[in-house]
């Protein structure tokens, strides 16, 4: 417990300076706690030292840890690459989906969105700096997809969500988030209802929140390294 309560704190420590530095309240920067290979025990001692948000790249790993922290009240994030054959459990179990970027899971995730549940949040992901093999849509697309999320029954349309290529260099990073930030705007400037501008993470969040992050999103600096399996 001692060592996650340092880690959080660092976080929160980090956050603040950042939000400082770009004139910014750190009240405005949320993080989410990304729990990918690491026991449903690490999130509930981040749990109990008040972190709320946690997000999962994998299905059946996060299921496994919602069923056993279901005592908790916590707010779950799917943050993985979203399959076809994944949608029904994705929109059965989280109450946040931040990795959508086509139009046909879109649509699966609002037919199988449970009518007795609160409407799916969504984020759209959009890919940054050309790397072709990773998820998410091309800037061009964004529009178009904003306007079907914003449409459809079940789900409520929230922001945007970017992992631009990674880099050491501050300029760079920054560079990246401020394309997100831009699009961001636009889609906000057409009409759009959006709030959540989710990019960072922990080799980045600085740049992140000088570019307008709403949320970050954190594992290694709040669990360590990742375990090889649970």
């Amino acid at each position: 417990m001692t060592v996650f309560k340092e880690r959080l704190e660092a976080v929160r420590r980090r956050i603040a300076a950042a939000a400082s530095k770009s004139g910014r309240d750190p009240a405005e920067v949320r993080v989410l706690a990304v729990g990918k290979r690491h026991p449903a025990e690490a999130i509930r001692a981040l749990a109990a030292l008040g972190q709320r948000a946690f997000g999962e790249n994998y299905v059946s790993e996060a299921a496994a840890k919602i069923e056993a922290l279901a005592d908790l009240d916590l707010e779950w994030h799917y943050i993985g690459p979203v399959q076809s054959n994944k949608t029904a459990a994705i929109a059965n179990h989280f109450h946040w989906v931040q990795s959508v970027d086509r139009e046909k899971i879109l649509r699966r995730l609002s037919a199988q969105r449970p009518g007795g549940m609160a409407p799916l949040q969504c984020c759209l992901q959009v890919r940054i700096g050309d790397e072709e093999t990773k998820s998410g849509a091309a800037a061009g697309e964004v529009p178009a997809l904003a306007a079907l999320a914003a449409s459809l029954p079940g789900i409520r349309l929230r922001g945007l969500m970017a992992i631009p290529p990674p880099s050491d260099e501050f300029a760079v990073q920054r560079g990246y988030f401020a394309e997100l930030r831009l699009l961001y705007e636009r889609l906000k400037a057409a009409g759009f209802e959006l709030d959540t501008l989710s990019m960072g993470m922990s080799g980045d969040l600085e740049a992140a929140i000088a570019e307008g992050a709403s949320l970050v999103r954190i594992g290694t600096a709040l669990f360590g390294p990742r375990l090889r399996n649970l």
